[in-house]
C-alpha cells in the first residue's frame, strides 16, 4: 500500500496511500478506536485515551488564548511525564510546532534553540529555571509558564483552565510540526524540522515493523525531547493506540519495576541500556514474559549482550533501528530473526526508505562497497529551520547525507561501518568534537583542543580530550568547571590528557587523531 507523491515542494517519495492526515489526528484515531484504554501511566496518574485526548483539548484553548496559532512555536524544557505528552498535542491541535529543549543543555544551547526558532510560548518544570535565558533575551516569547513555583512564569495550571474551547486546525501533512535541535559540525546547534508526514511516517513503520497494536505497552524512558523518545516512544504508541508508561530517567531496577508491574511489550532504548540490565540486576527476579519487542539504535549490540538476553529471556526479539534526527527517528529496522546472525548490520530500509551508498565524487558504488549513506523518504526533514548554508551542504535532491560510512550488502543489509562526521558515540549520544573543542580552546591557557572516543565496554565510548597548555595557566579542575556551564552533562569529557607541547599535525595542518588515539592506547581497546 505504498505510492508516490510530491511532497516538500519538489520530492517525489513512496508514501503509505493509507495513513492518518497530521499529528492530531493520530491521538483523534487512536480515540476512536480504543477510547477507554489506557493511553498513558505516569506516576500516580493514569489517563485514557478520552482522557488525554480531553486534557489535550483543555490545554490547546489555554494556548490559543494565550495568542498562540497556527504555526507559532512552542518551547518546552520538560522532563518526560504527562505535559509533556500533552502539550505535544495540543500543538499539533492548533498547528503549532513545538521545540522541545535538552533539559541536559546549558543556557547558551537553551538560548540558541529559543532565539533561532523564535518561540512563542515557553514552558518549563521549576527545576530548569536557571536554565531560561532572561526575558530580555527572547523578545519573541509572548508568555512563560512554569509547572510549579516559578518567578517570572504564569502557573501551568492556567492553561488548563481556560473557558474557551478550540477547533482542531486544518493543517497540511507537510508543514512542520515539531523541531528538534541537533548539534553539528561547526558547533552551532540546527533545527531539523520535523513535519506531520515525517512523524506519522515514521510512526507507522515502527508499528508495522514492530507488529504493535492497541494491547502493547511501552514504557518511555530515554528522554522523550530526543527524537527516539517522542517518535518510537510517543507517536508510535499512540499510532497502535497503545499504552504509554513514563518514566522520569533510567535506573535498571526501576525500570526492570516497571517492566513487570505495567506488563510490557516493546522498549525502544540504547544498548548501553540494556546491559545495565544485565550487569545491575538478575532478570529472573522480574516477571517479564510478556517483553516480546527489544528495540535498539544508536550503537551495535554486543555479541555477548545478544547471548545473555536470549538466554535469560527467550520471548524477546531484538531489533535494531537505525535512523537520526534528520530521518525522524527510523530509516533500517531490522527483523528480529535475524539480529543474531547478522549483528553488525543496521537492518533493512524501511517502507520509503530509499538508502545509497556514495562516494566523495557524488556516483553510487556497487553493492559491498563502502560509502557515505544518503538516505531519501517522507521521513526525511525537507531541512533545518532558518539555516539554508546547512540545507545546502547537507542536502540534495531529497537525500541527507548521513555522514556515516557504510555499505549494503547483496541482500539489501544496511551496515554502518564508521562516522564520516567527527564524532563520540557516548551510549546512543551523539557528540560532535568539535562543539566540545570550541568550549575548551575557550578556557584560558589552552592552546589547542583534540577531543577523541575512548572505548568504554558500558556506553560503547566515552568523551576524552587532549589539550595543549601553556604551563601553570590552565589546569583540570577549571577546565571542567567551564565546560559544566556551556554543555550537556554527556558532552563533557570525562577524562583528560594535559600536554605542555602542541598537538600532532598533517601536511595540511589537521591535527591528527589517528595518532592521538594510537599514542594514548585507544585503538587498541
Amino acid at each position: 500500500m505504498m505510492r508516490r507523491e510530491l511532497h516538500y515542494g519538489d520530492r517525489v517519495v513512496a508514501c503509505h496511500a493509507i495513513r492518518p492526515s497530521n499529528v492530531y489526528t493520530l491521538l483523534t484515531d487512536a480515540v476512536s478506536r480504543n477510547a477507554e484504554g489506557i493511553a498513558l501511566i505516569c506516576d500516580d496518574v493514569t489517563m485514557t485515551y478520552a482522557a488525554l485526548d480531553a486534557e489535550v483539548k483543555k490545554v490547546a484553548a489555554g494556548l490559543s488564548a494565550s495568542g498562540v496559532g497556527s504555526g507559532d512555536r512552542i518551547a518546552m524544557l520538560l522532563g518526560n511525564g504527562v505535559p509533556f505528552v500533552v502539550l505535544t498535542y495540543a500543538a499539533a491541535c492548533l498547528g503549532a510546532v513545538t521545540v522541545p529543549l535538552n533539559t541536559r543543555d546549558q543556557m547558551p544551547g537553551i538560548r540558541h534553540a529559543l532565539q533561532n526558532s523564535g518561540a512563542k510560548v515557553l514552558v518549563i518544570e521549576a527545576e530548569f529555571h536557571d536554565l531560561a535565558p532572561p526575558a530580555e533575551d527572547t523578545p519573541d516569547l509572548i508568555a512563560r509558564f512554569a509547572i510549579g513555583p516559578t518567578q517570572g512564569f504564569r502557573d501551568y495550571e492556567t492553561l488548563r483552565t481556560s473557558a474557551a474551547s478550540v477547533l482542531p486546525a486544518d493543517i497540511e501533512e507537510d508543514a512542520v510540526a515539531t523541531i528538534l535541535y541537533t548539534s553539528g559540525t561547526t558547533g552551532v546547534p540546527k533545527g531539523a524540522t520535523l513535519t506531520g508526514l515525517g512523524i506519522v511516517h515514521s510512526a507507522t513503520n515502527f508499528v508495522q515493523a514492530m507488529g504493535l497494536g492497541p494491547t502493547d505497552t511501552t514504557i518511555v524512558v530515554v528522554p522523550m525531547t530526543h527524537v527516539t523518545g517522542l517518535v518510537a516512544g510517543i507517536h508510535t504508541l499512540i499510532r497502535c493506540a497503545g499504552t504509554i508508561v513514563v518514566l522520569r530517567e533510567f535506573k535498571a531496577t526501576k525500570f526492570l519495576e516497571a517492566a513487570a508491574t505495567n506488563r510490557m511489550t516493546y522498549s525502544l532504548m540504547v544498548p548501553a541500556m540494556y546491559n545495565l540490565c544485565l550487569h545491575q540486576a538478575d532478570l529472573s527476579d522480574f516477571e517479564l514474559s510478556d517483553w516480546r519487542i527489544g528495540g535498539y539504535g544508536g550503537a551495535p549490540m554486543p555479541a555477548a549482550t545478544i547471548e545473555r538476553l536470549a538466554t535469560a529471556l527467550p520471548n524477546l526479539g531484538l531489533m535494531n533501528a537505525y535512523g537520526a534526527t534528520e530521518t525522524t527517528s527510523p530509516a533500517t529496522i531490522m527483523p528480529a530473526d535475524q539480529t543474531a546472525s547478522r549483528r553488525l548490520s543496521v537492518g533493512r530500509p524501511v517502507p520509503g526508505a530509499e538508502i545509497c551508498v556514495m562516494n566523495d565524487a557524488g556516483q553510487e558504488v556497487p553493492p559491498g562497497e563502502t560509502g557515505e549513506l544518503w538516505i531519501r523518504g517522507a521521513m526525511v526533514v525537507p531541512g533545518y529551520w532558518r539555516n539554508p548554508e546547512a540545507d545546502a551542504r547537507e542536502f540534495t535532491a531529497g537525500f541527507w547525507k548521513s555522514g556515516d560510512i557504510g555499505k549494503i550488502d547483496a541482500d539489501g543489509y544496511v551496515h554502518v561501518l564508521d562516522r564520516k562526521k567527527d564524532m563520540v558515540n557516548r551510549g546512543g549520544h551523539k557528540i560532535f568534537t568539535a562543539e566540545v573543542e570550541s568550549v575548551l580552546t575557550a578556557v584560558a591557557g589552552v592552546i589547542e583542543a583534540a577531543v577523541v572516543a575512548k572505548p568504554c565496554p558500558i556506553l560503547g565510548e566515552r568523551v576524552h580530550a587532549v589539550l595543549s597548555v601553556k604551563p601553570g595557566e590552565a589546569d583540570e579542575d577549571t577546565i571542567k568547571a567551564h565546560c559544566a556551564t556551556q554543555l550537556a552533562d554527556y558532552q563533557c569529557p570525562e577524562s583528560y590528557t594535559l600536554r605542555d607541547r602542541l598537538l600532532p599535525r598533517n601536511a595540511n595542518g589537521k591535527i591528527m587523531k589517528r595518532q592521538i588515539k594510537q599514542e594514548l592506547g585507544f585503538d587498541a581497546l
